[in-house]
């Protein structure tokens, strides 16, 4: 296995796992297809990054954090839901975004390539990905009563705005350190399929936090093994892997009931 091939599975298992704890949230505020429209956004940040030559992260960190913010305020300020923002900023950031990248470079950021990630971007992704866990762990609870009731959330003293805005911004960093392993097509379906699978087969909320985390490392790091082993792009294989286990998350509940 070659260094970069090694840099981008520890890369893969970390941000698979980060990914599929975050999105298990999304799915319980049925947000999943939020978060997959909310990646498009990284594309002009990306596509500053190739042409003024800084770390693309930071360019797609930046969009997706204003995107937050952007929603946040306006969800909070009008009667519009989270979708629609969304929508309106995902079809304006992705044709921006397409206008700014290089044709040459247009792949790359739409599909991702495991075979550019470098130490210091497996580092990133691990650094990043760590601390993501560890703050959704210590929301999750609050996020999961306020989608319940808000008006109860807020009765036992929880600040609802900014435990949605803490949750939108770790969704922005895993899509950002994400798109370097799948591209910014696919890396809406990084953070929603695995927590999908495991939605209808996990007991409790801890088990099912926890299976999809496990799922989205399983799916990366697979996806990434397969892709050096065929010499297929990584993203559209680490997708099918977690779509496979979906199927097979439904088969197993049908027969369970």
């Amino acid at each position: 296995m070659t260094d970069a091939a090694a840099y981008s599975l520890v890369a893969g298992i970390s941000v698979g796992f980060a990914a599929g704890y975050v999105g298990s949230l999304m799915v319980l505020k049925r947000m999943a297809l939020v978060g997959d429209a909310l990646s498009h956004v990284a594309l002009p940040g990306l596509a500053l990054g190739i042409l003024f030559n800084f770390n693309p992260f930071f360019g797609a960190f930046a969009f997706l954090f204003s995107a937050a913010v952007l929603t946040w305020y306006i969800e909070k300020t009008t009667k519009l839901f989270p979708e629609s923002i969304i929508g309106v900023l995902f079809v304006t950031a992705l044709a921006v975004g397409i206008l700014l990248t290089p044709e040459v470079d247009l792949l790359e950021a739409l599909f991702g390539d495991i075979t550019t990630v470098s130490l210091v971007d497996a580092l990133l992704a691990v650094g990043i990905s760590a601390p993501i866990v560890v703050v959704a762990r210590l929301v999750y609870r609050r996020v999961v009563l306020g989608i319940l009731s808000e008006e109860l959330a807020r009765s036992t003293g929880i600040n609802v705005a900014l435990v949605n805005f803490v949750y939108l911004f770790l969704v922005t960093l895993v899509v950002a350190v994400g798109i370097k392993i799948v591209g910014t097509v696919l890396v809406g379906a990084l953070v929603v399929v695995p927590a999908a699978a495991m939605k209808n087969v996990s007991r409790n909320l801890s088990s099912y936090a926890l299976l999809s985390g496990l799922t989205g490392t399983a799916s990366a790091g697979s996806g990434i093994l397969l892709a050096n082993y065929l010499g297929l792009p990584a993203g559209p294989l680490v997708v099918s892997i977690g779509t496979a286990i979906f199927a097979g998350a439904l088969v197993a509940d049908r027969i369970a009931s």
